[in-house]
């Protein structure tokens, strides 16, 4: 098999000063090397060459956490609290959803995420073979799982479901597709289910990906209804055992945090859905405190752009208790690694989320033509403070160009949207 080479030349990197020039060059898909001159004997022979003149080369965003297929009911049901708005708006509506519903939501917020530099995703939804068929058609890289509501009626045909999409697509394309068990939360599933999905995973090899202590009143029904915390629930279980990424972690206890950093948790953090929601303010720089590896994600429908959302992660982490605002409880710095390197590793993906030798060639290239890149003190504050998503210019996923001067390489666009119209607009009318 002939080896794909691949040139980007004259970008800028994050560590060095502005208007130095580097190369990165990737075999395969993965980086060989970053320098600012290229090696006296590099042969050019069969190898591509990307124009990095005026962009930033940096890691691709992780998006840790979202049900991508419901970007087809943005602007649906908005200004409600969580359980409103699930009970009866989503849940009533996505009812009615079709496979070719998934597939088109789900192209459409792919589409958006390359299109703003996020290059890897989390996903918990239906019919997720066709989120899977998604995200190999348009070549980002992703952890998928089928949402598991062990209180349905249908909850044993979706952990089947769950289990058929760990054999068909974990480790597709050499690990670009990762699976999960998702048990959606556990308000939605009773102990015994639950350990069924326990005995899935150790069956399958399989972790698992949870939403997890998001609302006050979440808390509340657990201590009132088992005596403890969600968190302490899912410990008795066993379920903590498995390797869980848990989403949200806005009502922590010390035991809690204690219990997650043992069992090595990774969290999805989602300040917008949070929010939004109005479900509260994760205790970010607590969790940084326990060595626990903490990510970003966006969530439900309203965006699916990290990068957008970067500062608002650091002030509400600043703000999580208002009486003791600190600046520096969580630099711009930390915020870029949680929405790269370290948003990798809660999905389990490793030697990802860094511009080095070694690391897979995840590679976002920013334009920074735009005023709000000048002046350029500090190239990563301004990606975090300043950037927009939309300077994503070209973007690329283990090593393949899959948004070029951006626009989306292996799909057209205009079908896309126009199909994500249709079956928003006939899903309504059912």
């Amino acid at each position: 098999m002939t080896v794909k080479k691949l040139l980007i030349r004259n970008a800028e990197v994050t560590d060095a000063p502005a208007g130095v020039p580097h190369y990165i060059y990737i075999e395969d898909n993965k980086i060989v090397f970053v320098k600012k001159t290229l090696p006296e004997n590099f042969d050019f022979a069969d190898v591509e060459v990307l124009e990095g003149g005026g962009k930033l080369a940096t890691p691709g965003l992780v998006n840790t956490h979202g049900h991508v297929a419901m970007t087809l009911l943005r602007s649906y049901a908005d200004d409600l609290d969580l359980m409103d708005w699930l009970q009866n708006k989503i849940w009533p509506v996505e009812a009615k959803m079709k496979p070719q519903d998934i597939y088109w939501g789900s192209m459409l917020g792919i589409y958006e995420m390359l299109r703003g530099g996020t290059t890897c995703f989390a996903d918990m939804y239906a019919e997720m073979d066709e989120v899977a068929q998604a995200a190999a058609k348009l070549g980002i890289r992703a952890n998928l799982s089928r949402g598991l509501i062990g209180a349905a009626p249908n909850a044993q045909e979706a952990l089947a479901e769950n289990k058929q999409l760990f054999k068909d697509w974990h480790n597709y394309d050499r690990g670009q597709i990762r699976v999960t068990l998702g048990p959606h939360a556990p308000y939605t599933c009773p102990d015994d289910f639950l350990r069924q999905v326990v005995d899935a995973s150790f069956e399958l090899g399989a972790e698992v990906q949870m939403h997890l202590c998001e609302t006050k009143g979440e808390i509340e029904d657990s201590l009132r209804d088992f005596g403890m915390t969600p968190i302490a629930r899912m410990e008795k279980i066993g379920l903590l055992e498995r390797g869980v990424i848990a989403a949200h972690c806005v009502h922590l206890t010390e035991e809690d945090m204690d219990i997650m950093a043992a069992r090595q948790m990774r969290v999805a953090l989602n300040p917008q859905s949070n929010l939004k929601l109005a479900s509260g303010i994760a205790p970010v720089p607590a969790l940084l405190k326990e060595g626990i590896c903490v990510g970003i994600g966006t969530d439900g429908a309203s965006s699916n752009n990290n990068l957008d959302m970067l500062e608002e992660v650091r002030l509400t982490a600043m703000l999580h208790k208002a009486t003791t605002y600190d600046p520096l409880a969580l630099p711009a710095a930390a915020v870029w690694k949680m929405a790269t390197e370290d948003g990798a590793k809660v999905l389990g993906f490793k030697n990802l989320g860094r511009l080095e030798a070694g690391a897979y060639a995840d590679i976002v290239l920013w334009k920074m033509s735009g005023p709000h890149w000048y002046p350029r003190h500090n190239k990563l504050s301004l990606l975090v403070y300043a950037a927009s998503s939309q300077d994503a210019e070209t973007v690329l996923v283990n090593g393949k160009v899959v948004l070029k001067d951006g626009h989306l390489t292996a799909y057209d666009e205009e079908k896309i949207c126009a199909e994500t119209a249709a079956c928003a607009k006939a899903l309504l009318e059912r």
